[in-house]
């Protein structure tokens, strides 16, 4: 059964970075397309960044310029990398399939306020 364990969340101020990371296991991690979904209070989850088996990537247009996904095959994991944070950032941040097939794991929750 795979398992994804997301990390590296945490409360930052506006413009500030943060890197959050998510750890794969049972499962072929480099034949799957990987991605980050956050939902924020009171929305639906939403898809903000993916990568496919190339490497070919996606971004929701409130996140282009700022955000970056990356992905180790090797250690099975997938990264995003925040910089610019703003306060509509804040959210709980998940990783799945790019459209996910998998089931959730505990998110790691983001939250920017000064």
């Amino acid at each position: 059964q795979v398992q994804l364990v997301e990390s590296g969340g945490g409360l930052v101020q506006p413009g500030g970075s943060l890197r959050l990371s998510c750890a794969v296991s049972g499962s072929a991690f480099s034949e799957h397309s990987m991605g980050w979904h956050r939902q924020a209070p009171g929305k639906q989850r939403e898809l903000v960044a993916g990568s496919d088996r190339s490497g070919i990537t996606y971004y929701v247009d409130s996140v282009k310029g700022r955000f970056t996904i990356s992905r180790d095959n090797a250690k099975s994991t997938v990264y995003l990398q925040m910089n610019s944070l703003k306060p509509e950032d804040t959210a709980i941040y998940y990783c799945n399939t790019n459209t996910p097939i998998f089931n959730w794991g505990q998110g790691t929750q983001v939250t920017v306020s000064a």
